[in-house]
């Protein structure tokens, strides 16, 4: 079979595969209006509202209102909690945070304690063996000496671990530093000013914690005692105020059991905050006996499900329904936030209560309104267009001064997850290059060029960028530079990174293909695919890491190209692509970058294509970071990147997709 026809054959392949993920993507739409997705069960937030519950029923014995807290109901949440925790420890004796994830020290603490207070509160617990399996994995690791080097100065994570491991009897309170819960009552403008030793989402964290640390351990200064004891009704209210509708802060398991269990320790477990994070953790349990991180994903993944489903080159947008639209316009905050105070126009990952707008689900939101306002009329199309500038408006504030974006607040800077950071960056200068109007416009320029100089200085000497919000288990660091390298390509269409730039981060992608085809992952794919009945197949890549890698190569191609095209003359046009190069996808590809470049390609898309019909792109890996470093995975990543780097390798070969006389405009 001879080069031209093999290369149509895969674009066949292609065809018909992105045929099926489209149609199983649009099957995954909630009530067939928007995408939810899955998060994956978590022993790290299992551990944690065990404790949370566990710590309710021991501390609320002689509360006015008992039955309303102390039921039966909560005993089985703890009953089956423990059960999904007997079935999660890891060979080495330790446990991770979801079901493919290594052991690590913090999660493993978490559980050691949750099993020592299930067994206080209602007698359920783990077996013996397991226990002892479980503190030498910890003896092994170091102990507390390890955990508290696992996170460094940031005290984000530590304190509450070594909080509910003090609340269980495991460490004595003196081992809990001192938090300045008196803090909170300031201004949420001041915060960043009196240099928090926590990150901007932890505040009611701070506020618990604190004082329970501040009720049961060592006591401090007389003066800073007495202004911390006046500062407590205060502080109380910054929870109560802060404390969303759903009752689960952020929407997190974690950050509402430690508020709960530390409200439960100090006599609070009737206060009105305990009782609704105790609803909140209630309601959010899986069928399993398992909580996730986070009770979804819901806004985040519907604007990446939009994305991936318009950069198919034939797509004509018939899943755009109005209660898709008013959904998706539904779910950007329009009053300050009363957690980060957060100015309206940002979106959230979620559409519930416990979300807050941050600068990756707001670009991302942006993306998929542009996609679709041209195939609205009328009200809906103007409200779009609207809400695109409102969303542009509010990432323009929110940029450091060192040109990148931070998550969440700015100006706080110096803690994970409040730092500028590279993935962030470049999501908010796709978001600001689209629907420009007048004040935007005029504004985005200066703000577009700081955002890449930004990306610029923070390249890695190798060609990489790293990314924030996740990371790649395998490696040493837990960095995971394939996703960060493949978000700042995807900003190639800003027309903001200079072509040396993004050659070396293509570079990087090329140099770093592993010999199955693919990108990322490492033994722990591996090792995993073959207890799980996928004896026959030697893989260590990973299906998301290779989407978004393919996706990202094709973008920088794809947008050389047509700048190249556009360039040309008519009649040069003619003289430099022939009728056949035009057709065949590696000469096309070859226009923007490397011979190299195409092959990687063209083999990261082979790779998808047997990873569809190997049905490995129903298997999600544990690539994304929470909070505090907690590892997740998500049902429909695999799903929705396999989705939208098929589509965009397509639109290399528009002209053959459209050769019977469709006028789809392919973008880059």
């Amino acid at each position: 079979m001879n080069r031209t026809l093999l290369e149509r054959t895969l674009l066949e392949r292609t065809r018909g595969t992105l045929d099926q993920l489209r149609d199983e993507l649009l099957a995954e739409r909630n009530d067939g209006i928007h995408w939810t997705g899955t998060l994956s069960p978590s022993a790290l937030s299992t551990a944690t509202a065990i404790s949370a519950m566990s710590s309710v029923l021991i501390h609320s014995v002689g509360s006015p209102h008992p039955r309303s807290i102390a039921d039966e109901q909560i005993r089985h949440c703890i009953a089956s909690g423990i059960q999904y925790l007997q079935s999660q420890q890891n060979e080495d004796g330790g446990f991770g945070d979801t079901d493919r994830s290594h052991s690590n020290i913090a999660t493993s603490y978490l559980v050691l304690a949750a099993a020592a207070l299930a067994d206080q509160a209602i007698g359920s617990k783990l077996t013996s063996g397991m226990i002892a399996a479980l503190e030498k994995y910890i003896a092994q690791m170091g102990g507390l000496d390890a955990l508290k080097e696992r996170y460094g100065t940031d005290k984000t994570f530590v304190v509450p671990i070594l909080t509910n491991m003090a609340i269980a009897g495991l460490v004595p309170w003196e081992t809990v530093a001192a938090l300045p819960f008196e803090a909170a009552i300031f201004p949420q403008s001041m915060y960043r000013l009196l240099q928090m030793p926590v990150v901007s989402y932890a505040i009611p964290a701070l506020v618990a914690i604190g004082q329970a640390r501040h009720f049961h351990g060592p006591k401090v200064f007389f003066p800073i005692r007495l202004m911390r004891k006046a500062a407590i009704g205060r502080s109380v209210r910054v929870l109560e105020k802060m404390q969303p509708q759903s009752g689960g802060y952020l929407e997190a398991t974690p950050l509402t059991s430690f508020v709960v269990m530390s409200l439960a320790v100090t006599k609070r477990a009737d206060h009105k905050v305990s009782r609704r994070g105790l609803e909140f953790l209630r309601e959010s349990m899986n069928d399993d006996g398992s909580w996730p991180i986070d009770t979804n994903l819901a806004t985040w993944v519907t604007s990446l499900s939009m994305n991936a489903l318009a950069a198919d080159p034939t797509d004509d947008r018939a899943w755009c329904t109005p209660e898709l639209v008013d959904w998706h316009l539904g779910c950007q905050h329009e009053v300050r936030h009363p957690f980060t105070g957060a100015e309206p126009g940002g979106w959230g990952w979620s559409d519930l209560s416990g979300a807050v707008p941050d600068s990756d689900d707001t670009p991302a939101a942006i993306l998929a309104l542009e996609h679709i306002k041209a195939s609205l009329d009328g009200d809906r199309k103007q409200s779009c267009e609207e809400a695109i500038a409102a969303g542009q408006a509010w990432l323009l504030k929110l940029q450091n001064r060192d040109g990148g974006w931070p998550t969440f607040c700015r100006g706080w800077g110096k803690l994970p997850f409040d730092r500028s950071s590279n993935d962030l960056t470049a999501h908010a200068l796709r978001a600001l290059v689209v629907n420009r109007i007048s004040g935007i416009e005029a504004r985005s320029p200066r703000h577009i060029a700081l955002g890449a100089r930004f990306l610029e200085k923070n390249q890695e000497p190798d060609g990489s960028w790293f990314p924030l919000w996740f990371g790649n288990q395998d490696r040493e660091d837990e960095s995971n530079p394939v996703y960060g390298t493949s978000r700042v390509l995807l900003a190639a269409n800003s027309d903001s990174l200079g072509p040396e730039v993004l050659q070396r981060g293509c570079q990087y992608l090329v140099n770093n293909q592993n010999s199955d085809g693919g990108w990322g992952g490492g033994g722990s794919v591996a090792s995993w695919l073959k207890k799980n009945q996928f004896h026959d197949f030697e893989f260590v890549s990973s299906v998301e890491e290779t989407a978004l890698a393919v996706e990202a190569l094709v973008t920088v191609a794809l947008c050389r190209k047509n700048s190249t095209i556009q360039a040309m003359s008519e009649d040069t046009k003619r003289d430099k692509i022939s009728e056949t190069e035009r057709f065949d996808p590696e000469s096309v590809v070859q226009h923007g970058g490397t011979k190299a470049m195409s092959q990687a390609i063209l083999e990261g898309v082979e790779f998808l294509l047997d990873s569809v019909d190997q049905k490995r792109h129903r298997l999600p890996w544990p690539i994304g970071f929470y909070f505090a470093k907690l590892w997740y995975h998500e049902r429909l990543y695999p799903l929705i990147f396999t989705t939208g780097a098929l589509g965009k390798y397509l639109q290399l070969a528009a002209d053959k997709m459209t050769q019977n006389g469709s006028t789809n405009k392919t973008t880059c």
